[in-house]
């Protein structure tokens, strides 16, 4: 699984710029941004492929050391409360591989990552300042009506991510 990292996460990580990614399998591709939400540093994850996006509020320091399990324990949460299974989750997981940290995956994915930004701030008043991970906010950016190249007219990313999950009975060969 290959995680772009913005530029501004470069910098706030005190990372030099990662390689290009090279997994051609947008599936299996998220970028990652930190965002500001209520003067807390935010991680912002955008599925390369659905546009499904997560929020992990008011990340403490020590978490963003390890981004690729910040990322991951992120990602299982908010798909757990979108009404994936735990055994789907596992296995998205398991055929994704093992973690990349690479550049962003293209102008098309950030165009997508900075949409889900502004929905995000919109939305805002689904925030729950008391947690880490954001159900409410997460589902609220997933149910609005999107483009996303790969698929026809409007859908939302929940739809989306959903009907891949559930269709896809392929396990990646690593």
């Amino acid at each position: 699984m290959e995680l772009g990292l913005t530029f501004p996460m470069q910098r706030f990580l005190k990372r030099k710029p990662p390689a290009y990614g090279t997994e051609p399998d947008r599936r299996f591709c998220w970028d990652l941004h930190i965002i500001g939400l209520r003067g807390r540093s935010c991680l912002l994850a955008v599925h390369c492929h659905s546009r499904y996006t997560f929020v992990r509020y008011d990340v403490p320091r020590s978490q963003w050391a390890n981004l690729p399990g910040l990322f991951q324990e992120g990602l299982a949460e908010s798909l757990a409360a979108a009404g994936l299974p735990p055994e789907q989750i596992e296995t998205y997981l398991f055929r994704a591989g093992p973690v990349a940290l690479t550049r962003t995956h293209g102008r098309r994915e950030v165009a997508f990552l900075n949409r889900a930004w502004e929905d995000v701030l919109r939305l805002d008043l689904c925030l729950d300042p008391s947690r880490h991970a954001q159900p409410l906010l997460d589902h609220a950016v997933n149910t609005c009506p999107s483009r996303c190249a790969g698929f026809e007219g409007l859908g939302t990313a929940l739809e989306r991510i959903l009907a891949l999950e559930s269709k896809d009975s392929s396990v990646k060969a690593d």
